[in-house]
């Protein structure tokens, strides 16, 4: 059994570690400050690419995976690359918060952001640099409409970049819904996601699974 005196000392302790340290959120901030450095400094090299080399740095990133660095290695000139490829296809740069914001979803762990802060841009750097893997990157919204209209936003940034960009809706077929999956990103709900799960796990036929396996995901909710 617990004993109250041990919930006061836990409560103390963590009261101590705050005081000296910061919260554990102050400390996560602390942290990622130092990555976010390095893709500050590497805005000008991104800069500095014409339109049609953006692709061919996608390639090379591809290339330097394949050689054996991970994606924390390449993550400064991923980070980057999607920064500036949003501001000339969108018009928007990313602010340094959303890089952070970014950098957390990276990271496996949870972000909050208020509506209207830009979120769907937020994600874009993460989403980017773990396609570059070529497993496949999952993108998780409430509803056909948002998957659909995001894909197209969203993914005019990953095409200029040169990544493929799909979406599942729910009046797709089984051929349609398998070269959505087969892309670098891919769009679509939480419904279409778990039942397309479900049917392949119940399929005869394993040519006929649409999914590819899981790699990456983000809720953008």
């Amino acid at each position: 059994m617990i004993k109250k005196k041990d919930i006061v000392h836990n409560v103390m302790f963590d009261k101590i570690l705050t005081f000296f340290f910061g919260s554990q959120n102050e400390r996560d901030v602390r942290a990622l400050k130092p990555l976010l450095a390095q893709v500050e400094a590497k805005e000008s090299w991104a800069q500095a690419f014409a339109d049609e080399d953006f692709p061919k740095q996608t390639q090379l990133l591809k290339d330097r995976l394949a050689q054996g660095e991970t994606l924390d290695d390449i993550l400064p000139e991923a980070f980057a690359l999607a920064r500036e490829a949003a501001y000339r296809v969108l018009g928007e740069r990313a602010y340094p918060v959303q890089i952070m914001g970014s950098l957390v979803l990276h990271s496996g762990r949870i972000t909050e952001m208020k509506t209207g802060e830009g979120k769907t841009l937020m994600c874009t750097c993460a989403v980017y640099l773990n396609s570059l893997s070529g497993k496949g990157v999952h993108v998780v919204t409430v509803n056909d409409y948002l998957a659909e209209r995001d894909s197209k936003w969203m993914g005019r940034v990953y095409q200029f970049l040169g990544q493929s960009v799909g979406c599942i809706l729910g009046n797709m077929d089984n051929e349609q819904r398998k070269l959505a999956y087969d892309c670098d990103i891919t769009y679509g709900t939480n419904n279409e996601f778990g039942f397309d799960y479900l049917r392949d796990n119940m399929q005869v036929d394993l040519k006929r699974k649409v999914q590819r396996g899981f790699n990456f995901c983000v809720v953008d909710e």
